[in-house]
């Protein structure tokens, strides 16, 4: 519990930082809420479903790219900007971090989630269905920053954060499938591991 406290208490600290004088608050309003959403959810559930604290630590990076690209925007984080005159990259980057872990993070929920509940047994099959979790999440995404960009007109561009890149939203789904694949490869057997200690 102590864990949870302290994540918990460094989003509230992100949030707060985040919020004093960002690059432009609606789109900081848009960026922050997925966040906020997600963190409230996990709270009013938790008595019900409590996932492993590897899941929580996951969540809370997760939660920590979406706030500091609300502060900046994604366009403007200063480390990409660095990033990107030391390699004269054509654009800032840091949106295809948070794309990248909207696909590994989600994995590992989604993951926690089929396996506890027992809603696939097969191996092969659960990280399939994982994976296309992680897609169908990206791809909605994707369809939230459309919407929000017809509705809004200018005001919603940096929420979009194209830069001028014609596949950002291919790349952004790219990246999301990517990062869900390396989750269950990289730690698929020390998630299992630490889901069988919670059972224990």
């Amino acid at each position: 519990m102590k864990l949870i406290y302290t994540l918990l208490g460094l989003i509230v600290l992100l949030l707060i930082w985040s919020a004093i004088d960002p690059f432009e608050y609606f789109t900081w309003f848009l960026e922050v809420s997925p966040a906020v959403i997600g963190v409230l959810v996990l709270i009013f559930t938790f008595k019900k479903f409590r996932f492993t604290n590897f899941v929580y630590v996951l969540i809370f990076f997760h939660c920590a790219i979406l706030i500091i690209g609300g502060h900046y925007t994604y366009a403007e984080v200063p480390l990409f900007d660095w990033l990107q005159e030391t390699f004269n990259h054509t654009r800032n980057n840091y949106d295809k971090v948070g794309h990248f872990a909207q696909g590994f993070v989600p994995a590992m929920i989604a993951r926690e989630l089929l396996i506890r509940k027992k809603v696939v047994n097969s191996k092969s099959w659960l990280n399939f269905i994982v994976v296309c979790i992680a897609m169908a999440i990206s791809v909605t995404y994707e369809f939230i920053e459309w919407a929000v960009s017809l509705g809004t007109g200018e005001g919603g561009d940096s929420f979009l954060g194209t830069q001028g890149y014609i596949w950002d939203t291919q790349s952004d789904m790219l990246y999301a499938t990517i990062g869900a694949v390396l989750a269950l490869i990289i730690f698929g057997k020390h998630h299992t591991s630490e889901i069988e200690k919670l059972n224990a």
